[in-house]
């Protein structure tokens, strides 16, 4: 354990030397557009997330190492060591501060409901009366997980949660009528009802958010990395790779 923080320490100072460019890892689920997805022509991930952390790293010096995973295990890879960072729409929580450190939010967010045309669910408030009961879909460990359950138990509502691996297979489930809803990050929400004719979003958000990138505690690389992004947030850079990808209303 010793030699492998060792070994991390180093990386992190030679990521801030201008001369040598190491690796980051960074931990990401690549379903998730605009935030990180494949390009259905060249098949390379790109995204905001993509866009920011290669930003990162190349004010760092280091060469940006993306590994897909399912959303709920980055977290866990964070804290073992097995990526350096983890980037994938995160928001931050009380709950993983108690795992992780967040850096500065580069941008916010909100949770929307995602449903099929002539949905008996027409507004945010019919998910908290106490006399319906839908299938919703979540995207397992997401904060659209985390909310609707904490709603459910604190409400004592009748729902039930259907949680999936991927984004894209909560979608195909309310297409298939398999689930009445699906609770999901409104600039995702935005891409898949895009994408997927006799869908639509309500009008009201379910929750707001802010989105932060994750490290383990005490993560050496931490202080550069957090560092850069502040500087790419001051100088406009963040905001022009969001405005690049999600046009304002």
């Amino acid at each position: 354990m010793k030699k492998m923080i060792a070994m991390l320490m180093a990386m992190a100072l030679l990521c801030t030397g201008a001369a040598l460019a190491e690796t980051i890892k960074m931990g990401s689920s690549i379903d998730f557009a605009p935030y990180e997805y494949y390009d259905d022509v060249t098949g390379d991930i790109v995204g905001i997330d993509v866009e920011i952390a290669q930003a990162v790293a190349d004010k760092l010096g280091c060469e940006l190492e993306i590994n897909d995973m399912q959303f709920d295990s980055i977290i866990a890879a964070v804290v073992s060591g097995k990526v350096d960072f983890g980037m994938s729409g995160f928001t931050v929580t009380e709950e993983r501060k108690q795992s992780v450190d967040f850096s500065t939010t580069y941008t916010t967010a909100k949770q929307s409901v995602i449903v099929p045309e002539g949905s008996a669910i027409t507004s945010v408030d019919d998910l908290f009366n106490a006399d319906n009961e839908f299938k919703i879909g979540v995207q397992i460990g997401t904060t659209g997980d985390l909310y609707i359950t904490d709603d459910i138990e604190a409400n004592g509502l009748k729902h039930a949660i259907e949680r999936f691996n991927k984004a894209p297979d909560a979608v195909v489930a309310l297409n298939s009528g398999k689930v009445d809803c699906v609770i999901i990050d409104d600039q995702v929400a935005i891409n898949f009802v895009a994408a997927n004719e006799g869908l639509s979003i309500l009008d009201t958000a379910y929750a707001l958010e802010d989105y932060a990138v994750c490290f383990a505690k005490e993560s050496p690389l931490y202080d550069s990395f957090n560092a850069a992004l502040e500087e790419l947030i001051a100088d406009g850079t963040v905001q022009s790779i969001i405005d690049k990808y999600i046009t304002a209303e």
